[in-house]
């Protein structure tokens, strides 16, 4: 992962220093592409912890076409929970307590444990509205049907190999207010898939890039989403590309990202995917297993809401 401590230092040596959505303030470069060749090893940070069950967990969610973050709160996934969290506190006329405070967090515990106890609640309070999952999975056409993308590019890469068009959009013009009440309009908007050899390879374009927090996330995300789909079509996983537009480490990572520069990559990990599973929707949690995997130790960040 030497071509991810490059983009970090990169950033911080030729980034333009910017203001943000959030207020916390941005040093950023625009525009950057890193490769990954799957064949080597599992693109997983190795210069940091990374919780590799949750990137998996979550990317299970996105493919159950889920919006409510109901499951992940139950399998401890706690990535999504800021933003319903500050959208509940404003629809009830609450106190809205700095966010990364204690207050915050408090909140934040209380929360969660509700959306977990509280099915009524947790329907309610715990939806996104139409993010990631909604649109991979039912994206609305104008004539009212619902397209899956995910089984729509399924279907191109086992029967079309050599379309140019296998593609999966999260960028629905129509529906980015409508994303933004309760969560995030999609950060990675858009994923293309290429077959050439024998070997699927998948590339992603990322409009808005938290460096430090969200970009490995991403990578490992869509690594494993790769292997995946190349299972289930009967191919080997080749590259996986991971392209960002906005490309930005916040002010408040800046000492984290240090910390990060002055460790040394370990070899990667391995992925084991159990290969009885041919369905992409039929796959669950114990269906993956991460071999060898050696880190440094992780490095806690604040999140930006």
């Amino acid at each position: 992962m030497k071509q991810y401590l490059e983009l970090l230092d990169h950033i911080m040596t030729d980034g333009a220093d910017k203001g943000d959505r959030t207020g916390t303030g941005t040093r950023s470069v625009f525009g950057y592409q890193m490769r990954f060749d799957l064949s080597k090893g599992f693109p997983l940070m190795t210069t940091k912890k990374m919780p590799w069950k949750m990137i998996a967990h979550e990317l299970l969610w996105f493919l159950a076409g889920s919006t409510n973050i109901k499951y992940l709160v139950d399998n401890d996934v706690h990535i999504w929970d800021d933003w319903p969290f500050k959208s509940y506190l404003m629809q009830n006329n609450l106190p809205v307590p700095q966010p990364n405070t204690p207050e915050w967090e408090a909140g934040i515990k209380e929360f969660t444990d509700r959306i977990k106890a509280d099915a009524e609640f947790a329907e309610q309070y715990g939806e996104l509205g139409p993010v990631y999952g909604y649109q991979w999975r039912s994206w609305p056409a104008p004539d009212g049907r619902r397209i899956d993308q995910i089984s729509e590019v399924i279907e191109q890469i086992k029967k079309s190999p050599n379309s140019r068009r296998m593609i999966v959009s999260a960028w629905n013009v129509a529906d980015i207010e409508e994303m933004t009440k309760s969560g995030l309009p999609p950060c990675h908007c858009l994923f293309q898939f290429y077959v050439a050899e024998g070997r699927l390879s998948c590339l992603l374009y990322q409009r808005s890039c938290d460096t430090f927090l969200g970009v490995p996330f991403n990578i490992a995300s869509y690594a494993l989403l790769t292997q995946m789909f190349a299972q289930v079509c009967g191919l080997k996983p080749g590259e996986f590309i991971w392209t960002g537009g906005d490309v930005h480490l916040y002010n408040n990572h800046f000492d984290q990202v240090e910390t990060q520069l002055a460790r040394e990559p370990l070899p990667l990990p391995t992925l084991w995917i159990n290969p009885e599973v041919k369905d992409i929707f039929s796959f669950t949690i114990d269906d993956f297993r991460l071999d060898n995997y050696q880190s440094h130790p992780s490095i806690k960040a604040p999140i930006a809401v």
